[in-house]
């Protein structure tokens, strides 16, 4: 009996080689990992580089308040940029939505990361504009434990993914440690590290049971700080070891979640780096990459926000978190010079192709992991 089960065994084997090598006989589908190297082959230069932005439609048409599907398309084939991110001025109904979005990725020619901010509580575009189902901030829901943030996060992730987002940024992974801090406050899952990082893991999951993306926000912790970095210098107060115990436990269990982006926050950390963490490598590249393992994609938070920008202009800023280890450029203040910041930069040495490449196959890789490209 055991023979004749490995002769027949044997058969199925020689058949299914013999089967391989006919005429027409199907090739196995390339990975995620094959096909970006592929694509990533065949850009341009300047393809590349725009890859490695995320810009409103204004920044693209130059218009006040981009509704119309059409003027987007048109900016977009000729800017091919890697994202863009919509508020609520774009949002007027859920049937001009839907056709925004599906017109705008129509016009993408390597996919498009199309993103919102849309955390519930007072940070909750579709809610507001387009009457979604309405959540409040997660700080409220702490004591319900982890399956209902999960079940909230499944709930943002398909009411904006039935409007033709696939990008959301969120979840919040700060811990609210400093009960002054308001630019974070309820926003955050807990004030308790422990409790914020199920939370967040948890999190993560309701996003891919909805089947977007997720981002966690805003690396390396924006919840102990006093001010606001969207209006000038935030800094985060404390020693390394109260960073790594107090601020990075819910971004390592985020990341262990699977979680696809991380934000960096234009967060001045001395105990880490002199410099902000949006263009420092040893808060980017050694800390995330490195001891947290992270290998997906790192964004910045708007580079529009003074924290940022009152330090260095678009082309400087966008230069500096490229060589700090950033993938994504977040709402330059000035799409063309940050361009021309890039450019310029490897043209001088500055910033390698091989620098630009590792970011742009990381974008490709997660698009087609994700479904936006093929």
């Amino acid at each position: 009996m055991r023979k004749a089960v490995s002769l027949f065994l044997l058969m199925v084997s020689a058949l299914l080689r013999l089967l391989s090598v006919l005429p027409g006989a199907a090739e196995p589908a390339p990975s995620p990992e094959e096909r970006a190297r592929e694509l990533l082959d065949g850009m341009t230069a300047e393809e590349k580089l725009l890859q490695l932005f995320v810009v409103t439609p204004e920044a693209l048409t130059g218009e006040a308040a981009v509704t119309d599907g059409e003027k987007l398309a048109a900016a977009l084939a000729e800017t091919p940029v890697g994202g863009i991110v919509l508020f609520q001025k774009n949002l007027v109904s859920a049937q001009q939505t839907r056709a925004l979005t599906a017109s705008a990725q129509g016009a993408a020619k390597y996919g498009l990361f199309v993103a919102v901010d849309e955390e519930g509580g007072t940070v909750a575009r579709l809610m507001n504009a387009l009457h979604t189902r309405k959540l409040g901030p997660m700080y409220d829901y702490r004591a319900e434990g982890p399956e209902r943030a999960r079940e909230n996060a499944a709930t943002i992730g398909e009411d904006i993914r039935a409007h033709g987002f696939n990008l959301d940024f969120a979840p919040v992974a700060d811990v609210w440690t400093n009960p002054v801090n308001t630019v974070i406050g309820r926003r955050a899952y807990s004030d308790d590290p422990e409790e914020a990082s199920e939370l967040v893991a948890t999190a993560v999951e309701g996003f891919h049971d909805a089947g977007v993306l997720c981002t966690l926000k805003h690396f390396p912790g924006h919840g102990d700080t006093v001010a606001d970095s969207h209006t000038g210098q935030a800094t985060v107060e404390l020693n390394r070891e109260e960073i790594e115990s107090l601020q990075l436990p819910p971004f390592a269990s985020g990341i262990n979640a699977g979680a696809d982006m991380v934000m960096v926050g234009h967060l001045t950390c001395p105990a880490l780096d002199g410099e902000i963490a949006t263009v420092s490598h040893a808060i980017v590249t050694d800390l995330l990459r490195g001891e947290l393992g992270f290998e997906g994609v790192v964004i910045t938070d708007s580079l529009q926000m003074s924290a940022a920008s009152k330090l260095y202009g678009p082309g400087e800023l966008a230069v500096r978190a490229i060589g700090a280890g950033v993938d994504l450029l977040l709402m330059p203040e000035d799409l063309s010079e940050a361009l021309e910041g890039l450019r310029s930069a490897l043209e001088s040495g500055a910033l390698t192709q091989e620098r630009i490449d590792g970011s742009v196959r990381r974008i490709l890789e997660l698009k087609l992991r994700a479904g936006i490209l093929e």
